[in-house]
């Protein structure tokens, strides 16, 4: 493997307890969108890295990165003081599961997030491929509060973006919920979809596990608990070898 080196370039704090920062991207750096890469900073002359989704789509040319701040994490406690002109290190070999490739074709795909896990879905709602393999690309994004909701004014106009509207062609659903707060769609993503509340709310066709593809990103027990509930309406799980009909991250499932 090699390590990159990357120059930030502008950093956004959500929350107090994340953030997003883009970077400069080596024209050396390719992957797929979905993909994920070890990331961090040189601490006493080592590289200390993690697993971080790249947010930005492969056709722009800086990386983007979301992350939540742990006060006595290795990493993210010194990673959130980052500046603009500071250097991380990026290796140079992407991988991860979530890949529109690893999916069976199929007619509708969701993609399901809690906190940070959004962040490789912001990089697949951006390609122009996902919307050709997909009659509908619909993303939900749950988390704690609302200040939480990363990208949400961006995600609310995709299909009229200036740039990303022509992709979409209106195919792009964004749905959102919160669990500690007030708010419209309020409950955690299992509870929408096991009381069949979602498909009824989106307006979309009942999930058909023939046909719909799933991919599943975010905490440990919203992973494991929509993997189980996936398996049970008759959908198998995909990999980088063989594609099913729903696929999940397991290397940073936030715990």
């Amino acid at each position: 493997m090699s390590l990159l080196k990357e120059k930030v370039t502008s950093i956004h704090h959500w929350t107090d307890k994340t953030f997003s920062f883009k970077t400069t991207r080596d024209m050396s750096f390719r992957f797929k969108n979905g993909e994920f890469a070890m990331i961090g900073l040189e601490i006493d002359g080592k590289p200390l890295l993690r697993a971080y989704s790249v947010v930005s789509p492969n056709h722009e040319d800086h990386l983007e990165f979301l992350s939540i701040k742990v006060p006595n994490g290795p990493l993210t406690s010194k990673l959130q003081h980052i500046k603009v002109n500071d250097e991380i290190i990026v290796n140079s070999k992407p991988t991860g599961t979530l890949v529109c490739d690893y999916l069976l074709p199929g007619r509708n795909l969701y993609l399901f997030s809690t906190g940070t896990g959004l962040a490789p879905f912001m990089s697949i709602v951006r390609d122009p491929e996902t919307y050709e393999k997909f009659k509908r690309v619909v993303l939900t994004h749950t988390v704690r509060t609302p200040k939480e909701l990363a990208y949400k004014d961006f995600l609310e106009n995709l299909n009229q973006d200036e740039i990303y509207s022509e992709i979409t062609n209106g195919k792009f659903i964004y749905f959102n919920s919160v669990t500690r707060e007030n708010w419209e769609r309020k409950g955690r993503i299992t509870k929408w979809i096991e009381e069949n509340k979602l498909w009824e709310y989106l307006g979309v066709e009942m999930f058909n596990p023939e046909e719909d593809r799933v991919m599943i990103c975010g905490s440990e027990s919203m992973t494991f608990d929509l993997k189980k509930i996936f398996e049970d309406l008759g959908s198998k799980e995909g990999s980088t070898k063989v594609q099913g009909g729903f696929v999940i991250e397991k290397a940073f499932a936030e715990k």
